[in-house]
C-alpha cells in the first residue's frame, strides 16, 4: 500500500506536562483493580471464571467493605479507558510528528505497532494474562491508518465503534439480568488456587499459553470501545483539550461537569445493581468517568499546585516501564513463585490489598524519578527506542 502524504500546520514540539501526569496517572489507576487479580485465589484465571470475591456493603456494611468499594469503583475500568484514551493522544501527537518531518504515514509507525504487540506478548506470556498492550497495538495499526483518512472518515468509524461496542454491551447485560439468580458467588477453581499459590513459574508460563485464546478475549470483546477511545482521544488533541490556553481549560472544565456529573450517578446505580451490571459498568459507564478524571485532573492542574503530581509526572513520562514494573513486582510478591503474600494473607480482608497498591506505587513514582534524573527514557522505553531507531 502507498504511504499517504502528511501536510498539516507547524506545531511544538515541547512535551504536554498535563499528558505525563494523566499517563502516570493512568498507569497506577490500572494498578487499582490489576491488584485485586493478584491477590485473589486464582488470580488471572479467576477473572474469567467470575470468582473474584467483591463486596456488598449494603448486605454486609462495615468500614473494610465501604473502603474495599469505594476503591473498587473509583478504578475500575475507568483509568483502563484513561489509558485508552492517552494512547489515541500519543498517535495523534507521533502523526504530526512525522507531518513536521515530511515523512509518509503510517511509515514506521507500523514497525512500532508491531513492536508494541510483541511487548504485550512477552507481557502476556511471562507476566500477566490480563495484559493491554496487545490489543492497544492492533488498534493503533487501524487507527494509524484513519489518521490519513478524512475527517468524515475517522467521524463514521468512531461512531460505527461506539455503537456496535454499545450493542454488545446492552446485550450481554440483557442476557445477565435473564439468568435465573446465583445461589452465591462461585466457588475459586481448585486448580488455578493451587496454581498460583504453590506452582512454579513454568507451570504458569504453560497456563497462559494453554488458556491463550480465553485471557484474550478481553481486547476482542472491547475493541469496538478501543477504537472509539482512541479516536476520542484524536479529536480531543486536535480541539486543544490538553493545551495550556484559555480554550483548554474551558475545555477541561466541560469534561469534569459532564463526565462526573453523568458518569458517577450512572456508575453508581449500575454497582448497586450487582454482578449483573459489572459489564455496563466496566466497559459502557466508565469510559464517560473516564473523560471526567481527565477534566478533573486537568481543572486541579489548571488551579492548583497538585502535591504529587511531579511524581506522578515521572511515572508518566515512564508509562510503559511502570505498567510492566507494577505487575511483574505484584507477581512476585503475591504469587508463590514470590513471598506468596495472596496466601499468606488470604482472608485478612482488604486493607493490605490497598496498602500493597499504595506501596508498590510509591515505590515506582521514587524509582521513576531517580532514573529520570539520570536518564532520559524509561528502561523499556529506550529498548524500544534503540531498536526502533537501529531498524531505521
Amino acid at each position: 500500500m502507498a504511504h499517504t502524504a502528511l501536510t498539516t500546520p507547524p506545531a511544538t514540539t515541547t512535551r504536554i506536562p498535563l499528558l505525563d501526569v494523566l499517563r502516570g496517572a493512568a498507569v497506577l489507576g490500572t494498578l487499582m483493580t490489576n491488584v485485586w487479580i493478584f491477590t485473589a485465589p486464582g488470580s488471572e484465571w479467576s477473572v474469567l471464571r467470575g470468582d473474584l470475591p467483591v463486596p456488598d456493603p449494603l448486605a454486609h456494611p462495615s468500614a473494610a467493605s465501604v473502603a474495599e468499594s469505594a476503591f473498587r469503583f473509583l478504578a475500575d475500568g475507568k483509568f483502563l479507558s484513561l489509558l485508552t484514551i492517552l494512547f489515541g493522544v500519543g498517535l495523534a501527537i507521533q502523526y504530526d510528528s512525522a507531518a513536521r518531518r515530511g515523512e509518509p504515514w503510517p511509515g514506521r509507525y507500523r514497525r512500532r505497532a508491531a513492536f508494541l504487540f510483541l511487548e504485550g506478548t512477552v507481557h502476556f506470556v511471562l507476566v500477566f494474562a490480563w495484559d493491554v498492550l496487545m490489543g492497544y497495538a492492533v488498534t493503533a495499526l487501524l487507527v494509524a491508518w484513519l489518521l490519513a483518512r478524512s475527517e468524515k472518515v475517522r467521524r463514521r468509524v468512531m461512531w460505527a465503534a461506539a455503537s456496535v461496542h454499545t450493542t454488545l454491551v446492552a446485550l450481554v447485560t440483557l442476557a445477565a439480568l435473564a439468568k435465573p439468580d446465583a445461589d452465591g458467588p462461585a466457588a475459586p477453581g481448585p486448580e488455578a488456587v493451587r496454581l498460583y499459590a504453590h506452582g512454579g513459574y513454568l507451570d504458569q508460563v504453560r497456563f497462559r499459553l494453554d488458556h491463550a485464546p480465553a485471557l484474550r478475549i478481553e481486547p476482542v470483546f472491547s475493541f469496538g470501545l478501543l477504537v472509539f477511545l482512541f479516536l476520542l482521544g484524536v479529536r480531543l488533541y486536535r480541539a486543544g483539550a490538553f493545551a495550556p490556553t484559555a480554550a483548554g481549560r474551558r475545555i477541561r472544565s466541560r469534561m469534569a461537569a459532564w463526565g462526573l456529573g453523568l458518569g458517577l450517578p450512572l456508575g453508581a446505580a449500575a454497582a448497586l445493581g450487582g454482578p449483573d451490571f459489572f459489564v455496563l459498568g466496566r466497559y459502557g459507564i466508565a469510559p464517560l468517568i473516564a473523560v471526567g478524571y481527565i477534566g478533573l485532573i486537568g481543572a486541579a492542574l489548571d488551579r492548583f499546585a497538585v502535591p504529587g503530581a511531579a511524581a506522578l509526572g515521572c511515572v508518566g513520562r515512564t508509562a510503559l516501564s511502570a505498567y510492566v514494573g507494577q505487575n511483574l513486582i505484584c507477581m512476585l510478591l503475591c504469587y508463590g513463585i514470590g513471598l506468596g503474600l495472596a496466601d499468606r494473607l488470604g482472608g485478612t480482608g482488604p486493607w493490605w490489598v490497598m496498602g500493597l497498591w499504595a506501596a508498590v506505587s510509591l515505590f515506582l513514582a521514587a524509582g521513576s524519578a531517580l532514573w529520570l534524573r539520570r536518564f532520559g527514557r524509561g528502561p523499556l522505553e529506550a529498548v524500544q527506542h534503540r531498536v526502533l531507531r537501529a531498524r531505521r
